[in-house]
């Protein structure tokens, strides 16, 4: 059974400045000649596959060789992975570029635009091969999923409450501290990503760990300092604010009933819209009478007849007037009222 071979690198000698050179050799006959290069901006999707993160392919030639030889890559260091698979590129939209793809391989690396790479792109047995790279960064998580691979076991020796307690304890300080050894917030970032996993076991842990635990905030400042204004420092920053809301917010942290607060709020709400009804009303009300005030007598008649939907000529034969004085009458009242017809006069007065 063949499985993906690895060459040492070529390492450049007169390159052109700020390009990344990574190569390596595949399988052909195990896999597709395609070799994606994805760049990584959200960690909480380092599984799978997604074209919204892939960046360029190349293809291997007869031999399995592939070459990287470009600049699109940040003068920062990122995240990236490659990947070979073998989704029916005849039907890419449903499989491959969904992450529905099952059949694929990948491997998941630190880069920036001037390294020059040689991958182990076994991937089966990734964890146990050296990457080739002028970059000491570029390994990291490798050596991290080493380490995850011994925790494993650790856990498996005794399916007890017990001893998964004891190795919580343990393997949460022995990953941080080993990703804190290595001088790169993304490899911390890579921990956390595992540790913080609403998907598995260790999340609870976690926040009980969040809760007196100065980790998480020095890694943030770490992360802010090496990345200012990055994506991961942010996505980061958010996604502590959310879990210390959650864990601090609870009655055994901070024996606080949030229900009396709530219910105090809603009853001052109550009373706040009461009297701002209320007050409402009676500006309304002041407001008519300050209106209706600027009426001379005969027109405040006229007004009562307006009211009692009386026509012109009905209010000029009960007032013993002609129609072209009510008229006069009824464009006055139009006019201080600040109305221009009988159903805004009624609204007005109904108010």
């Amino acid at each position: 059974m063949r499985y993906l071979a690895i060459f040492s690198i070529f390492f450049f000698g007169n390159i052109a400045v700020a390009q990344h050179h990574f190569q390596g050799h595949i399988d052909n006959e195990r896999w597709q000649n395609d070799i994606y290069l994805s760049v990584i901006e959200d960690y909480r999707t380092l599984d799978g596959i997604n074209d919204e993160q892939i960046i360029t392919k190349v293809k291997s030639d007869s031999s399995g060789f592939f070459k990287f030889d470009q600049n699109q890559l940040d003068s920062q260091q990122k995240i990236y992975k490659l990947h070979v698979d073998n989704c029916d590129s005849f039907n890419q939209g449903a499989n491959h570029f969904d992450g529905h793809c099952t059949d694929f391989k990948d491997i998941l690396f630190i880069a920036k635009r001037t390294d020059s790479i040689s991958f182990p792109l076994s991937f089966d047995a990734q964890m146990f091969c050296d990457i080739v790279s002028n970059n000491p960064k570029t390994g990291a998580f490798i050596k991290i999923d080493s380490l995850k691979e011994e925790m494993k076991f650790a856990y498996l020796e005794f399916r007890s409450k017990a001893n998964r307690d004891l190795n919580n304890k343990k393997w949460f300080k022995t990953l941080q501290d080993y990703g804190k050894n290595m001088n790169e917030p993304l490899a911390e970032l890579y921990i956390y990503a595992f540790l913080s996993d609403r998907g598995n076991q260790l999340h609870n842990y976690y926040l009980e760990d969040l809760k007196s635990n100065s980790y998480y905030d020095e890694l943030l400042e770490r992360l802010k300092s090496t990345y200012p204004n990055s994506s991961y420092a942010k996505q980061y920053e958010a996604e502590l604010t959310s879990d210390k809301f959650i864990v601090f917010s609870s009655k055994e942290k901070l024996g606080f009933n949030w229900s009396y607060l709530w219910i105090s709020l809603l009853v001052a709400s109550t009373i706040l819209n009461l009297w701002l009804l209320i007050s409402a009303k009676k500006r309304k009300a002041k407001q008519k009478n300050n209106a209706t005030s600027q009426l001379t007598k005969q027109e405040q008649n006229v007004l009562d007849l307006l009211l009692a939907d009386k026509t012109n000529k009905e209010i000029a034969e009960a007032l013993f007037v002609s129609v072209s004085t009510i008229k006069t009458h009824v464009n006055n009242i139009y006019k201080k009222l600040n109305v221009s017809s009988r159903d805004e006069l009624k609204d007005l007065i109904a108010k």
